[in-house]
């Protein structure tokens, strides 16, 4: 048994006594409730026929024919890459990827199959393996840009285990999606769903190799939730708008489908949140809206080309609206604008909330965020906002998306907080500039330090960070900081817009359990 699957096994039998202890305790309650026409006759003999179960036997009627109907077009990704120096961290040495090349979080997808020898002075060949769905009849196939990226060679197995080589088409780092093609006709195809039309507690199903040992496998769940922000602080520019469900998703499965009650393609996915680095009931996967858009355009070009506005937003909450004399907590605050930017020139500012796009209500950040990366670079969006309470309309031309250009962020990883909040503050003196890298532009009061279990702590202000606003009033310094705080009404909540580690926020500092002795 080889190093991998034993350790599957070891897991297994860790989670064997509360399983069976569950099992027992339910098969001793028909003994219990048999006056409520439960018998413990009814669990021995013949089997209960289809009449008496006929909604299970529906249900699993239709899982079957949604299966049967989308697991032809369900792919293995087999992966032959190379790791470059940088990549090579040392750790991990039977992972099945360069650890490296892919995203914070979403390594644990490409398993420890195959890892390949390590030899001196000699580039490491990795093996990896994952999954992909087929999106047309001559062959092309979506998964995930971590799966293939770096890649020397590619393999596909096909649902009847044919194996053929794959030709990169494209890859887009910002979505993590990516096309292959393989060389066949007249493939069984997956149909386009509709993400958009997606509601929580709806059935899905997830297809992919899980664990890369078994392929062609189908697990069965609902969807929890919608529009989830990307978790991973490696790029916050990247849209998220997940979609979560309890599907079973494990290592191996990246790139796989999702799919609806009609089999459907819904979304790919892409990565779990664990402990252990095997699913624990949060899978994620990227929606369907993203993934056909993106599939097309590397199909057509090679290439994605990401609309960006240029700004850094945070997600209006009902703590945040009344701040902004918002009728309802919906839209994104505009917390920080890129000079000569397409916003910048626009005209939109630090503060707007954008309510509209094109005329279509804007929910939150992430659905944005999604709305303007699809807009092609050149055209021109109608942005509805709220500024300072009253309505206005901007028109703005789209910038396109480059690896080191500012771009519609959802960023809500800065920090928070003040004065009586339990923190201390300095000017920002030159030497405090170059010691914190703080650019020039930005002006406010350095956060010196945060007293422990302070409101501040709680908020997740840090030392190094810059309280630029108090309640939408500048501060120039740390005493214009002091007085706004002090004029703010007692055990009411405070806005703070906050600059830290090069971005901007605003945040709301809940101060009814705030420390009355300095800040």
């Amino acid at each position: 048994m080889s190093a991998s699957t034993n350790s599957l096994v070891v897991k297994a039998k860790r989670f064997a006594l509360p399983i069976g202890g569950a099992a027992a305790l339910v098969l001793t309650i028909p003994f219990m409730i048999g006056h409520n026409h439960v018998h413990a006759a009814s669990f021995g003999g013949a089997p209960m026929d289809d009449n008496s179960v006929s909604s299970l036997v529906a249900l699993d009627n239709a899982v079957e024919a949604v299966a049967a109907r989308v697991t032809p077009a369900v792919v293995n990704v087999s992966v032959t890459s190379r790791m470059t120096p940088d990549q090579n961290t040392g750790d991990d040495e039977d992972s099945g990827v360069p650890q490296g090349a892919i995203p914070p979080g979403l390594q644990q997808f490409f398993g420890p199959f195959g890892g390949g020898q390590r030899m001196p002075q000699q580039p490491q060949i990795e093996h990896g393996i994952g999954s992909g769905i087929i999106i047309s009849p001559d062959g092309y196939i979506v998964t995930n840009n971590h799966v293939v990226q770096g890649a020397m060679q590619i393999r596909v197995t096909l649902n009847d285990r044919r194996v053929l080589p794959a030709k990169l088409i494209g890859t887009d780092k910002l979505t993590d999606l990516a096309v292959i093609k393989i060389d066949a006709k007249n493939l069984t195809s997956i149909a386009w769903g509709d993400s958009t039309k997606l509601h929580p507690g709806q059935s899905v199903l997830a297809f992919g190799s899980p664990f890369g040992y078994f392929q062609f496998s189908v697990t069965r769940g609902i969807i929890s939730a919608l529009n989830r922000p990307n978790p991973y602080s490696d790029d916050p520019r990247k849209p998220g708008d997940y979609i979560q469900t309890d599907a079973a998703i494990n290592q191996g499965n990246s790139g796989g489908p999702l799919v609806d009650a009609h089999g459907e393609l819904v979304g790919i996915n892409t990565f779990i949140i664990s402990s252990s680095g095997s699913f624990a009931g949060a899978g994620f996967a990227i929606p369907s809206q993203i993934v056909r858009a993106t599939a097309e355009a590397l199909i057509k070009d090679g290439t994605v080309h990401h609309g960006y506005l240029g700004i850094s937003m945070n997600d209006v909450t009902p703590e945040n609206a009344t701040f902004f004399n918002l009728p309802d907590a919906t839209g994104a605050i505009v917390s920080q604008v890129t000079p000569d930017s397409p916003a910048g020139r626009a005209g939109i500012k630090s503060g707007d909330v954008l309510r509209e796009l094109n005329g279509n209500k804007i929910v939150n950040g992430g659905s944005l965020q999604v709305a303007v990366s699809e807009v092609a670079p050149g055209n021109t969006i109608s942005l509805g906002i709220l500024r300072d309470g009253k309505p206005q309309t901007l028109q703005v031309k789209v910038g396109e998306f480059h690896n080191n250009t500012e771009v519609a962020d959802n960023s809500e990883s800065s920090s928070q907080h003040g004065v009586r909040l339990g923190v201390s503050v300095n000017d920002l003196t030159p030497e405090i500039r170059q010691q914190l890298n703080i650019p020039n532009q930005v002006n406010g009061a350095a956060i010196q330090s945060v007293r422990p279990a302070s409101p501040a702590e709680d908020a997740g202000l840090a030392p190094g960070d810059v309280i630029l606003e108090v309640n939408r009033h500048p501060v120039q310094n740390a005493d214009k900081f002091a007085s706004e705080v002090h004029a703010a009404p007692a055990g009411k909540d405070m806005l703070l817009l906050v600059w830290s580690r090069g971005g901007t926020t605003y945040r709301i500092v809940h101060t009814d359990q705030a420390s009355q002795s300095g800040m």
